[in-house]
């Protein structure tokens, strides 16, 4: 089985085409939308997790890149070091997946690395550094 997070980039002219629609059909892959940025007549980007048999995954990808589509591995992963962490609540206002969450009751800031699609916008705006990104 084959489980993995890419970005896929396309040109304007790919946007009408059910590229992502194929992978399930003719792929027998399963997949989640992390993020999407689709505008009409501009290029397009979208982060996906795959799921599937390996073959197929590999057959999928190669599908998508004879379409045209760059195709992203994220090979990295973004972690909390909680003892670093004093909770000023600045990463949840970047967080466009909302990985990153507060609970108003108790103010405590916790990270979910599975909603998590690694845009490294919360790295940059933690002030002690808390966020932290490894490379796979």
């Amino acid at each position: 089985m084959a489980y993995k997070k890419v970005l896929l980039r396309f040109s304007n002219n790919l946007i009408s085409k059910p590229i992502v629609y194929r992978l399930v059909k003719d792929f027998d892959l399963s997949f989640n939308i992390l993020k999407a940025n689709i505008l009409p007549d501009e290029e397009g980007e979208m982060v996906l997790e795959i799921d599937g048999d390996s073959k197929n995954y590999k057959k999928g990808i190669k599908f998508l890149k004879d379409s045209g589509v760059e195709v992203l591995d994220l090979k990295k992963r973004v972690y909390k070091v909680e003892d670093r962490c004093y909770q000023c609540s600045a990463c949840t206002a970047v967080c466009p997946s909302e990985a990153i969450s507060i609970d108003r009751k108790t103010m405590i800031v916790s990270f979910d690395p599975e909603k998590c699609i690694v845009c490294e916008l919360c790295v940059g705006t933690c002030p002690p550094k808390a966020m932290k990104v490894e490379i796979l």
